[in-house]
């Protein structure tokens, strides 16, 4: 695990350029990302070739963790698994760390690598690092790099200080680069796609940490790692039913969708038939239809003029076709949309409309208590989740039906979230599939039967 004593200290330059590196030598390494993000585990999939899989006990358990982290090592014929942190090492919820990085290293057994920020401080950081180290759940902190370093100097004072007062290896030290800075945005890290040159950017930084780090050694660390029994084999039967086809919008504005969530559906007999907002005038032939989040804020002008599209998205779901939207996915079925003194008319769907906020409506984690039973969850289900979003709706019509109560987070309305319309559910919320196992099977079953009561195509 790459981690950190607190976020923002390089952790995700680090890791690309561990993973690059070692990709560019022929090992067959992969990443993983530690809680929930969409965008870092893009930039892993680019630097190794790979598809990178989100691991949060807190949303869906330990052991399922464990079961996907062996799962998708496996099945992808891995040698080198490396976990990406969120936040800093010890950050989490639970005062006893389960949900935190560390509990997550303490789950599979994982060394850390620690990222250390060495602005600031010289011989003190051997007191971050005995904090890292003393702090329960205690992990096996394997070594450190430094980061952000000003001089040879404050390299050799805290090199010194930490292998004499915390006995740990300090494996490289990075100078400061400003080229080196991943670029943000207002939700984070821009993502793969919208950035200049991500491929250029991978690259200097696979050759920036290798140039100021002991790769061997580094190397070394993976195998410090004990063996992880594998799950059962053939405990699911493959799927032996009727294919359903359902369209998944996919591209700059909506892309936060997990891989593992996509696995499920097919794994359940649905067919991905990806759609290209910007380039499509009309839905294909589809049963159902999934929008995950993404930024359509930075596309609006583009998505309202798209009229053709919008339509048919509203005339389906009117029909009754089966469509899950999280977040993003709201936005676009809602009447319109404001930012910036600007509105955009939208999809319709959904009555009410949306504007902005300069800070987040919703941040974090999400606890959610099913008060109604429908297709997508029973009365009484408890469902864990998490938010990020500016954006809350500002007018909205009454008798709208929603499936949840929110007890942690924010939701539409401070208090509720899941919009239920037809077959449509319409969400704050973003689910993970190993979360939620029912979730997969359910959609493909209203995607079914809507396929059933349609007239012969």
């Amino acid at each position: 695990m790459i981690s950190a004593p607190w976020k923002s200290s390089g952790k995700t330059t680090v890791s690309l350029g561990i993973l690059r590196h070692f990709s560019d030598l022929g090992q067959a390494v992969a990443g993983f990302k530690k809680g929930p993000d969409f965008i870092d585990p893009m930039w892993h999939r680019q630097a190794s070739g790979r598809e990178c899989y989100n691991l949060d006990a807190w949303m869906n358990g330990a052991e399922r963790c464990r079961e996907s982290f062996v799962r998708q090592c496996l099945r992808s014929g891995t040698s080198l698994a490396l976990i990406e942190g969120n936040h800093g090492l010890h950050d989490g919820m639970d005062i006893g760390g389960s949900d935190s990085s560390a509990g997550m290293a303490d789950l599979l057994s994982a060394p850390v690598l620690l990222v250390v920020d060495s602005r600031r401080t010289n011989r003190g950081v051997a007191a971050q690092v005995l904090g890292m180290q003393a702090m329960p759940p205690k992990v096996r902190i394997a070594g450190v790099v430094l980061n952000h370093v000003a001089s040879p100097r404050q390299e050799a004072k805290q090199k010194a200080a930490i292998e004499t007062f915390c006995s740990l290896p300090v494996l490289g030290a990075i100078p400061e680069y400003a080229a080196l800075a991943l670029p943000e945005r207002h939700m984070g890290l821009t993502t793969v796609d919208e950035a200049d040159d991500a491929e250029a950017f991978i690259e200097a930084a696979a050759g920036y940490v290798s140039r100021h780090c002991d790769m061997e050694a580094i190397r070394a660390l993976f195998d410090l790692a004990p063996t992880i029994e594998a799950p059962p084999a053939g405990a699911e039967p493959p799927y032996a039913g009727r294919t359903v086809r359902i369209g998944v919008f996919r591209d700059a504005a909506f892309c936060f969708y997990y891989p593992d969530n996509f696995e499920a559906l097919r794994a359940n007999g649905a067919e991905l038939v990806f759609i290209d907002t910007f380039a499509s005038s009309s839905l294909p032939d589809v049963d159902g239809l999934y929008i995950g989040g993404g930024f359509p804020e930075s596309f609006f002008g583009q998505l309202s003029a798209n009229a053709g599209l919008l339509r048919e998205v509203r005339e389906r779901i009117d029909a009754g076709m089966p469509a899950w939207a999280e977040c993003g996915g709201l936005i676009y079925l809602c009447r319109s949309a404001s930012r910036d003194g600007k509105s955009w008319p939208l999809a319709g769907v959904l009555p009410f409309d949306i504007s902005y906020r300069q800070r987040p409506a919703g941040c974090g984690y999400m606890s959610l208590s099913s008060r109604t039973g429908s297709a997508w969850f029973d009365e009484g289900s408890l469902v864990r989740a998490h938010e990020f979003h500016y954006s809350s709706p500002t007018a909205a019509d009454a008798g709208i039906r929603y499936q949840f109560d929110v007890l942690r987070g924010c939701g539409v309305t401070g208090g509720e979230d899941g919009v239920l319309y037809r077959n449509l559910f319409a969400s704050y919320a973003h689910l993970h599939a190993s979360g939620n196992p029912e979730w997969a099977g359910r959609f493909v079953a209203l995607a079914s039967a809507f396929s059933d009561a349609r007239p012969l195509r």
